[in-house]
């Protein structure tokens, strides 16, 4: 079959890809847009059809894939973003740059609030905060285990309390 039949054949299909089109997409811009997207990947590919093949089942094959495709892509770039006008705050707070500035005003709020703990709460808190174990703390503190676990937990009320207005902050 020549380019000129094969290109003849693909007019007399096209009526046809037409219903097909509009039965996926529900839309008649869209269809002609799959149907327009369908007859190009046929008319690039045409080297690789075999003569005396379903052309008609061919094309149909086409533009379904094709249908299948861009409804994947269409699906994965609404995932990634989003297409509102009005972006919520949680999106904000993931997408945002930190600001360095803020960073700093907490951690010069969270060494105050260490510095507010008594020496007998703060050296056993900051041990664990460091990553040691209850035993490691207890050992080099000459302390039993039962007191440094406690005094972690005094530790971390007095935190939680001076550090109140964050604990807020982040959970709204």
């Amino acid at each position: 079959m020549t380019q000129v039949q094969f290109n003849n054949q693909l007019n007399e299909y096209s009526g046809s890809l037409q219903s097909f089109a509009l039965n996926f997409t529900k839309d008649i811009e869209d269809a002609n847009d799959l149907v327009q997207d369908t007859l190009l990947k046929a008319v690039t590919y045409y080297n690789k059809f075999k003569e005396g093949t379903n052309l008609k089942g061919w094309l149909f094959t086409i533009m379904r894939n094709t249908f299948i495709n861009n409804y994947r892509r269409t699906i994965k770039t609404n995932a990634i973003i989003t297409q509102s006008d009005d972006i919520s705050s949680a999106n904000l707070y993931y997408s945002a740059a930190k600001n360095t500035a803020e960073r700093k005003f907490v951690l010069g709020d969270i060494h105050k609030a260490l510095a507010t703990l008594q020496p007998e709460y703060q050296v056993p808190f900051v041990k664990y905060f460091e990553g040691f174990k209850y035993h490691e703390i207890a050992d080099e503190l000459n302390i039993p285990i039962g007191t440094v676990k406690t005094r972690i937990h005094v530790a971390r009320g007095i935190l939680k309390k001076y550090l109140k207005t964050y604990a807020t902050e982040m959970q709204q």
